[in-house]
């Protein structure tokens, strides 16, 4: 039931001169590197990855074996001037992955080439066949599942962070992707977002099947449960999941849901009782190991501070993965028990 991606990755990033644009492809390079052969700029473009630049036909002889548009423009429309350069992909050898809501197969002369040729044209939006219902069932190995007190403040890299964490140890780790992004630097995933709500667990079951007794699964979160539009796909998550351990992610300073007038961000300690509570529907023994925080808005002294107030509220340990601080202590706890 996962989607799984060919890599390694020729990175598309048409003519964009926005970096907060390309934000696909600087993911991929920072977080899947080894899977990323070079980059393709159209005239024009201007962001960089570091990568070689290579056309298409030069990056699959060096090894790539599909194109992934980097760039996401506003409303996540294929754009007209993609059309050729992508087919050029094609004729190459290379599949197409693609994490626009317009289809690929929205494009006539993408979709009679790929079929000509017998290419694959992979959105990762769309869920992988076939669809099941959670059970419920009780997995073999360990899971990891990061939450937030809202979206879009670090879930995904404080999973990928800690999955880097445990192995650095000598713990056998991996993240497991459920959003585009994520999908694209793991290689594999499930698009949680466009699962039909009845299917949430039973997709979130597949990710992280039965493994040994050792392993870890980290696994992304998506949406809060304290969001009106997003809480089911995060409860559909939780409940199939069956995470051991949570990681509560929170942004110091957001007083409300993100775009959502009238509905408070609630405290950590609050967050923290809702989530064990969803939890342990399917799994008994559900635990909040400690805090991850999104510091990027304050200097280090600052974020010194708001690690020691969620570590006196909460009694847990408190980390900014991404700047390192606290690191090693969350990591411990996750681990303990």
């Amino acid at each position: 039931m996962m989607l799984q991606l060919p890599r390694p990755y020729l990175l598309f990033l048409g003519a964009t001169t926005n970096p907060v644009l390309a934000k696909t492809a600087l993911g991929l390079k920072d977080w899947a590197g080894p899977d990323c052969v070079a980059q393709w700029c159209l005239p024009g473009g201007t962001v960089n990855t570091g990568l070689p630049e290579m056309r298409p036909a030069e990056a699959h002889a060096a090894g790539a074996r599909s194109i992934v548009i980097g760039v996401a423009p506003v409303g996540g429309k294929l754009q007209p001037d993609w059309v050729e350069p992508l087919v050029e992909a094609l004729e190459a050898g290379l599949d197409i992955v693609s994490g626009m809501h317009d289809r690929l197969e929205s494009s006539l002369r993408i979709a009679e080439t790929a079929a000509r040729l017998g290419r694959r044209l992979i959105n990762v939006r769309t869920p992988a066949p076939p669809a099941a219902n959670g059970t419920g069932d009780k997995r073999t190995g360990k899971r990891l599942l990061t939450v937030g007190t809202d979206c879009a403040l670090g879930k995904k890299y404080t999973a990928l962070v800690l999955t880097r964490a445990f192995r650095a140890r000598g713990v056998p780790a991996d993240f497991r992707a459920t959003g585009q992004t994520g999908i694209m630097i793991a290689g594999e995933g499930v698009p949680l977002d466009s699962v039909v709500a009845d299917f949430l667990s039973g997709y979130a079951e597949a990710l992280s099947p039965d493994a040994a007794p050792d392993h870890w699964d980290v696994i992304e979160g998506q949406g809060s449960l304290f969001h009106p539009a997003y809480a089911a796909v995060t409860l559909g998550l939780v409940h199939g999941s069956q995470p051991d351990v949570m990681v509560l992610c929170h942004e110091p300073g957001r007083m409300h849901i993100d775009g959502v007038e009238g509905y408070p961000i609630p405290s950590l300690s609050e967050a923290i009782t809702d989530y064990v509570r969803a939890a342990r529907l399917t799994n008994k023994a559900a635990r909040v190991a400690g805090i991850s925080l999104n510091t990027s808005a304050l200097d280090e002294a600052g974020a010194r501070a708001v690690l020691a107030v969620a570590t006196a509220e909460t009694g847990l340990p408190a980390a900014d993965p991404i700047r390192g601080l606290g690191l090693e202590a969350l990591v411990d706890a996750c681990l303990a028990g």
